[in-house]
């Protein structure tokens, strides 16, 4: 069993999808966690379209990265899921085989009316969908989608 920690700032979107998508699909094949640098709470526009597609992850808590360290957690793939303007923020995690860059814009930013939120938040959620899936077939090709 391959084991993934997808890592972030806040563990309150990204990293949280990602988790959810790769241990339902990669289920058998992998073990997914999830954990931030400053965990926060999780996005209430991520929880709610995450459960429009059938993953329910409202019960979820936002884990500190360096918890997962001070517990000597290993991985084989660390997969970091911050968007390029706050990589040099994203967390590094020293137990891992191989360490992957996803650069995913934040939920959080995203602005104007509900259903502008709404709308973008399912756009990341569908890229990470797509990034999750491509990392099932080929880890290191999941960089360049």
């Amino acid at each position: 069993m391959k084991t993934v920690l997808f890592i972030c700032i806040h563990n309150s979107a990204r990293s949280q999808m990602a988790e959810a998508f790769l241990n339902r699909l990669g289920q058998g094949e992998y073990t997914a966690e999830s954990a931030g640098l400053e965990p926060g709470t999780l996005n209430p526009y991520v929880v709610e379209v995450m459960k429009e597609i059938g993953y329910d992850i409202s019960q979820n808590e936002t884990k500190s990265v360096f918890d997962f360290y001070k517990a000597g957690k290993r991985y084989t793939y660390v997969v970091k899921v911050c968007d390029a303007m706050n990589g040099q923020r994203c967390p590094i995690f020293p137990g891992a085989l191989n360490t992957l860059s996803w650069n995913l814009e934040d939920p959080s930013a995203a602005s104007g009316s509900h259903e502008d939120k709404l709308k973008r938040t399912r756009q990341i959620r569908d890229l990470v969908l797509e990034k999750v899936k491509a990392f099932i077939k080929d880890p290191i090709s999941s960089e360049q989608l």
